[in-house]
């Protein structure tokens, strides 16, 4: 069983983009794709995990879903990497709540990282999740992974820093990166 470091996706890996519906809006945020490289090269599996209520809202498809994450697969492989996976989760909330489980596999609910687990063979006591809201770091915790990173980038400047949930508050997934080979 290997290591994985859980990244959400909009705010954390890539640009916020409002329910993103459209591949041509897929953007790399800066020294993304060299964070991935890294962890990578260093022995983790890298896997995104990420809410789409778009889907269940009916503003996007499954097969959209697919063509905005092969505009991601392309980038990081221009910078050189790739993913060991992608999971989501198509459910649109039921409540307001960003800290309250309405669905097991929407974040902060558990489910993708413990099935990522599962089908790839991680660990989640030596793992880490990185994102942008209390959700994210929540279903990192609420799986069991080794610790959580808060970064700035996307929702993140708006997170209190000082929630249980949050162990480490970076800047951005490149320093995510650099903290988490270093410990």
């Amino acid at each position: 069983m290997k290591p994985a470091v859980f990244l959400d996706r909009d705010g954390t890996l890539i640009r916020e983009a409002n329910y993103l519906v459209d591949a041509a809006d897929v953007s790399l945020l800066p020294g993304a794709g060299e964070a991935v490289m890294q962890l990578r090269a260093a022995g983790f599996a890298v896997v995104v995990v990420t809410n789409q209520s778009a889907i269940g809202r009916g503003m996007l498809t499954e097969a959209g879903l697919i063509l905005i994450h092969d505009e991601l697969a392309s980038q990081l492989k221009a910078c050189g990497t790739k993913l060991d996976g992608i999971y989501h989760c198509p459910v649109a909330p039921t409540t307001s709540s960003r800290q309250t489980i309405d669905h097991p596999d929407r974040k902060p609910g558990p489910g993708m990282l413990i099935r990522a687990a599962a089908e790839l063979d991680l660990d989640l006591a030596r793992s880490w999740m990185v994102g942008d809201t209390l959700s994210d770091l929540l279903a990192g915790r609420n799986a069991g992974v080794h610790a959580t990173i808060l970064v700035r980038t996307g929702h993140g400047s708006s997170v209190d820093a000082g929630n249980a949930a949050v162990d480490h508050l970076v800047d951005d997934l490149s320093a995510a990166s650099r903290l988490i080979l270093n410990l």
